[in-house]
């Protein structure tokens, strides 16, 4: 689903990526994890083009996703992105958020994005706050109508940059519940997160990321259990002494 060959990123003279090569199966959940500056969320930016690559290519469902011919904003509407800032219309009640995408890129009629919104906030478990705006909801709440605008979209790919990282501690959970349905889903994701618990429960990959470099690639046990990179080592055991 997801294809890297030979990626690099420069900003200015430092190297933010560096010669990355990595595959994500379809239906398969990758979790990109690392000290802060590693690189991931850069890494998971230059899937969607929000981030320009300096060198190498990237393909998404076929799609060479740098491509000067490519139409980023056809390329964007198959590639569901949830922001760590939610990144929400404040003066869009909540199902005109979801169903705004559907309606100007995808040309549904508004009564089809609507009925469609409706079964997606369902989902997040939103179903009641449909008329409800932005600044009236938690930070969890907010985050789960970012997840379920983009999953309006019907992308065959979902990315998280580090989807609970502004929210308060006992929010997480109801985001981190959502995630795990979708990946029971078989949804294709590529999540960078510092939630340990997650990468180990729904994780069928991880990926360790230090300057610029992935250092590791393992099951979530082997990751756990037995790192084999230095720097993955210390990263664990800097975990377990949390």
């Amino acid at each position: 689903m997801i294809s890297f060959r030979d990626v690099e990123k420069y900003y200015g003279t430092y190297k933010a990526l560096d010669a990355i090569t990595e595959t994500v199966e379809k239906g398969e959940v990758v979790v990109v994890c690392g000290p802060s500056g590693s690189g991931k969320s850069t890494l998971i930016r230059t899937i969607n083009r929000l981030e320009p690559i300096s060198g190498g290519t990237i393909s998404v469902d076929g799609i060479d996703v740098h491509a000067q011919n490519v139409n980023v904003n056809s390329l964007r509407s198959r590639i569901g992105f949830v922001f760590q800032s939610f990144n929400l219309f404040p003066h869009l009640s909540v199902l005109e958020n979801v169903s705004i995408g559907p309606t100007t890129v995808l040309r549904q009629s508004a009564q089809q994005a609507r009925s469609h919104g409706l079964v997606l906030l369902d989902k997040v478990g939103l179903a009641s706050k449909a008329g409800a705006y932005p600044p009236q909801l938690s930070g969890g709440q907010q985050q789960r109508v970012a997840i379920a605008r983009a999953l309006a979209m019907q992308p065959p790919v979902m990315l998280f940059d580090e989807p609970t990282s502004a929210l308060d501690p006992e929010m997480v959970g109801e985001v981190l519940n959502v995630m795990k349905q979708l990946a029971a889903d078989g949804m294709t994701m590529v999540c960078v997160t510092h939630e340990m618990g997650f990468a180990r429960e729904v994780g069928d990959r991880i990926l360790f990321m230090d300057a610029g470099a992935i250092l590791e690639r393992a099951s979530p046990e082997e990751f756990f259990k037995s790192p084999q990179h230095p720097r993955a080592q210390k990263f664990v055991a800097d975990i377990r002494h949390a």
